[in-house]
């Protein structure tokens, strides 16, 4: 009986063993048998993939993950999924799932017969049970992507999802959805859309609500106020309307009619006031077909803009089909025509087109004929005769533009005058730092303040992130302004362009060379052919170094460094001391001037910006010059210039006062030694004033000087003359009828803005004795004309001044009046009389300064100014 006994335990044993085994197997089998077993109830070219084997953990089953593939695309990727129970409910979670959505056009159509379940079958076998997914992705809508809980029974369904960009909550209870909520952050919108409302769906859920209310509220940039969105319709018709707060004109009308043949807007209206320029239309749109889904829609419509502006009133109309949206071979029609006429410009369009391809990755195609044209004011002179882009060929997608890209643009300037453009390439894919787009440009015009014809010409490539301008050359036939005028100055390039745009290695460089032949000035000089050339060297157009030089033959070369940030150009010049001979072409011939030595340098810094304009400071320094001149010469000028300027004023003297100093003029008499210095801003006012001071010169054995002149004027700057030699201003004039010795002193005030005066109460008096002798020729050729004056210049053929005095006033027109009174000492026929002469002299300066024939003057002034003495004393002398 135990043999029994034992041999029976075994055989059972072996039978728990085959079936423990067979499960294990089973198990371990399971992505190979179940897949298959899953496809007998599958839709036809659909399988699912499972990898790995599923898992019992604390009182759940966790599969492995899952793919859903049709057609070889992953319609659905399942991770982290797992499936328990609790309270009586049915618990699925997974971790993430990803939906391609355009795997699902390849889904074979349905071919169950019977007729269709109701809503309320559908939910009659709906499970107890909580789903929730941590993050559910839908291409290509990956910026929706969330988190999803939905909870299920027969009764009543609730769905939450929650996203960066999405919040849904809705709820359905029989053939009521509620939607609670719906918040959508949408690019451009600055606040969120909330949306709220109530559906009826149809018994039968294979086609639109039977009826619904939807409510929204959203703010747009530009809009004063937020927006109310209200949808509602009633089985077969309904109207979307947009308000703004406040204002019950709407903004968007659009009633539709929904029928089994077809989903058709008439009469739709829209407006928007919030523009430059009111705009406003009409919308009809007509989708046939609808119910066998998108692909087999039949798709016309039409959207027209109306405008007004300059020229009148301008309608541009947008044409739809018929044609059609597919998932995969998309074919709409379409043509933009009209003219849109704003404020200051007009848009005249004519584009033919198609809409191909992919829905969701389209292609635009222009057809033949495509041109779209502007006319107008863009600026607030620049008027566009006619700018034209020819748009035939062009295609855009995703993928950028192809095609041959075209422009011309022809305008005018009243004042600044005409010019034509020309621009023509061919793009391949091309969209900013994406594809390739290789151009070439050229143009001619004239500019009217320049009298000059120009041209440019050139070309460029734009592939990658890479722009690279290969040639340019642009320029005049001359410029010809005020007394200059430049012969064919021309701008190229001594290296091409380069802009690498890439984020880890940017650099821009580039060489630039302008040339300009001789240029000339209406006073007869001359500057040679000039060259500046520029390097520049940075990370783009907003951040470079530039070094370069400025050199016009043996003049110069000016050293030049900077950089621009993209808000200001800042730099330095340098010029390297030089002889100041290498400026004599500058110099007129007719000036019969010539620089005889010297030496120049400068230096510079500068700063220019929109919000400060052009500032700039530096110090200029003259040493040593010599000028020589037919009837002067000019020896030892040192002149030093620090000067400042800032918003269009200068300020002389930054770091010291503007100096002058020239050791001697040789003229018809000497100057020495002259001194000036000036400090101050130009133009000047009176809390900022101009100051010369310091002004002095050697000059006929004495010294002319002023102390201070200021700008503006105050008080008057007087001039003084001190010590001045009689004998040496005679010399130098050369009368050959009066010879006079003594020196005198004077004062001159002297005004600038005065409305009536030049020198107002001016003096001058001798220093010490003065000797008056005059030709006996002379004297007697008075004599014999004048019997009066005749005895008069007895007593003056030699006279010693022992006083003289007179005051000077002449006014801004030049009219002098000289008022002396001269006593002294007359000697004739050996006898010494005193003598006493008062005199009024009235003269224009301007007039005597033009001719020195001092001798003349003074004769013609004695003949009619001289009188006799008016008595005789016992003692020989005269008053």
């Amino acid at each position: 009986m135990l043999t029994g006994l034992s041999r029976g335990w075994r055989v059972v044993t072996a039978i728990i063993a085959i079936v423990v085994l067979s499960l294990a197997a089973l198990l371990l089998t399971v992505p190979h048998w179940l897949p298959r077993l899953v496809g007998l109830w599958l839709p036809a070219n659909t399988s699912l993939v499972m990898t790995g084997s599923p898992q019992w953990q604390s009182g759940k089953l966790t599969l492995p993950d899952l793919r859903y593939l049709v057609a070889e695309c992953d319609l659905a990727d399942i991770h982290d999924l797992s499936l328990g129970r609790k309270a009586g409910r049915w618990a699925l979670q997974a971790g993430s799932v990803a939906i391609e959505s355009s795997c699902a056009s390849k889904l074979p159509a349905s071919e169950q017969p019977g007729t269709p379940r109701t809503l309320a079958d559908w939910q009659a076998m709906l499970p107890a049970a909580d789903i929730a997914i941590t993050h559910l992705t839908i291409s290509p809508w990956q910026s929706w992507a969330g988190a999803l809980d939905l909870s299920t029974d027969n009764q009543q369904q609730t769905l939450h999802y929650r996203s960066q960009n999405l919040v849904l909550d809705a709820q359905l209870n029989g053939q009521t959805l509620a939607l609670n909520r719906l918040t959508l952050n949408l690019p451009g919108v600055p606040d969120p859309v909330n949306i709220a409302g109530t559906l009826r769906l149809p018994t039968v859920p294979n086609a639109l609500p039977d009826s619904g209310k939807l409510n929204g509220k959203m703010t747009l940039q530009g809009v004063p106020a937020p927006l109310n969105v209200n949808l509602e319709w009633q089985q077969q018709t309904g109207e979307l309307v947009i308000h703004q707060q406040g204002d019950e004109t709407p903004l968007v009308s659009l009633p539709w009619q929904i029928s089994e043949q077809q989903i058709l807007i008439q009469q739709g209206q829209w407006r928007w006031p919030y523009a430059s320029q009111p705009l406003s239309g009409g919308v009809t749109l007509a989708l046939k077909n609808w119910q066998h889904g998108i692909p087999a829609a039949e798709i016309t419509g039409r959207l027209n803009v109306l405008t007004q502006g300059r020229g009148g009133k301008g309608n541009v109309v947008l044409s739809l089909g018929p044609g059609h949206l597919d998932w995969q071979k998309s074919q709409l029609p379409f043509r933009l025509t009209g003219e849109s006429k704003l404020a200051l410009l007009q848009f005249y369009a004519g584009l033919p087109g198609e809409l191909q391809g992919p829905l969701l990755d389209p292609v635009v195609q222009l057809k033949p004929g495509a041109l779209l044209r502007l006319r107008g004011r863009l600026l607030s002179t620049l008027e566009v005769d006619e700018a034209r882009w020819p748009l035939a060929g062009v295609t855009l997608s995703s993928a950028g533009i192809t095609g041959r890209l075209q422009a011309i643009l022809t305008a005018h300037d009243p004042q600044w005058g005409r010019f034509r453009l020309h621009l023509d390439g061919r793009a391949t894919d091309f969209w900013p730092d994406k594809g390739k787009w290789g151009w070439r440009y050229w143009g001619e015009g004239y500019m009217a303040p320049l009298a000059a014809k120009w041209d440019v010409n050139g070309r460029g490539r734009w592939e990658g992130p890479l722009i690279e301008l290969s040639s340019l050359s642009t320029g005049f036939d001359q410029i010809s302004y005020g007394s200059v005028n430049v012969r064919a100055p021309r701008l190229s390039l001594a290296e091409p362009v380069h802009w690498q745009r890439e984020s880890e290695k940017p650099e821009f460089a580039g060489k630039f060379r302008l040339d300009a032949q001789q240029t000339t000035f209406s006073n007869g000089g001359f500057l040679p052919p000039a060259t500046l050339s520029l390097n520049l060297k940075g990370r783009d157009p907003a951040a470079f170094l530039y070094s370069g030089t400025l050199q016009a033959q043996e003049i110069g070369p000016v050293r030049l460094q900077g950089r621009w940030d993209g808000v200001r150009l800042r730099g330095q010049g340098w010029w390297p001391e030089q002889s100041l001979s290498v400026f004599q072409p500058l110099l007129s011939d007719d000036l019969k001037m010539k620089i005889q030595g010297g030496k120049l340098k400068a230096q510079v810094a500068f700063s220019a910006a929109a919000d400060q304009g052009f500032e700039a400071g530096g110090h200029w320094v003259v040493s040593e010059g010599s000028v020589w001149m037919p009837d002067n010469e000019i020896n030892g000028i040192d002149f030093s210039l620090p000067f400042r300027l800032r918003a269009h004023q200068w300020y002389f003297g930054a770091k010291g006062p503007v100096s002058l100093r020239i050791k001697e003029v040789k003229n018809q008499f000497a100057l020495k030694d002259i001194t000036a210095d000036l400090q101050g801003w130009y133009p000047w006012n009176a809390r900022e004033p101009l100051r010369l001071s310091n002004v002095s010169v050697d000059v006929l054995g004495g010294q002319l000087s002023m102390e201070s002149l200021q700008m503006p004027q105050r008080e008057a700057a007087t001039l003084r003359l001190h010590n001045i030699s009689m004998s040496e201003l005679v010399t130098a004039v050369k009368p050959k009828q009066i010879a006079m010795s003594g020196h005198i002193n004077g004062a001159m005030p002297l005004w600038l803005t005065n409305s009536r005066w030049l020198i107002k109460d001016g003096w001058i008096a001798n220093n010490g004795p003065l000797t008056v002798r005059l030709d006996k020729d002379f004297a007697d050729a008075i004599a014999s004309n004048n019997i009066a004056a005749g005895a008069a210049m007895d007593w003056l053929r030699y006279m010693e001044i022992s006083r003289s005095w007179a005051t000077i006033d002449i006014d801004n027109l030049g009219a002098m009046t000289m008022k002396a009174q001269v006593n002294g000492t007359s000697r004739f026929s050996d006898k010494n009389q005193r003598v006493s002469l008062n005199y009024t002299q009235q003269e224009n300066l301007f007039q005597l300064w033009r001719s020195l024939r001092f001798g003349d003057n003074l004769q013609s002034w004695v003949e009619q100014n001289a009188t006799l003495p008016t008595q005789k004393e016992t003692t020989d002398e005269t008053h």
